[in-house]
């Protein structure tokens, strides 16, 4: 599967206009007439992987800052065995570090 040269952002407001403009690619009403099961059966795994419910976030993260960073070859090389998302991987691993060690001091 290909993926888009560009990436772009969509607020709430402008993705219910494009819905309501008929620009949804979705196909609702098929959707909507899968079983529980078949809904299931339909999710690939082996490319999505189990949803890690520990990682779920509530509400829009904000902007992200660049920056450059040297980490351990090793430590780059298993985060992008792990698959897509490597990046967003080793900030959740990030995050849980701070999250973790906020408080003390």
């Amino acid at each position: 599967m290909a993926k888009s040269a560009s990436i772009t952002r969509t607020t709430l407001e402008e993705a219910k206009a494009r819905i309501a403009r008929g620009e949804d690619r979705t196909d609702w009403a098929y959707v909507d007439s899968l079983t529980e099961e078949e809904l299931e059966a339909s999710i690939d795994y082996e490319e999505e992987g189990y949803p890690d419910w520990s990682m779920l976030q509530k509400g829009i993260p904000g902007p992200k800052k660049q920056l450059t960073v040297r980490y351990d070859a090793d430590i780059v090389d298993w985060f992008k065995a792990q698959g897509d998302g490597y990046q967003t991987k080793m900030n959740a691993v990030l995050r849980s570090y701070v999250d973790a060690h906020k408080n003390q001091k």
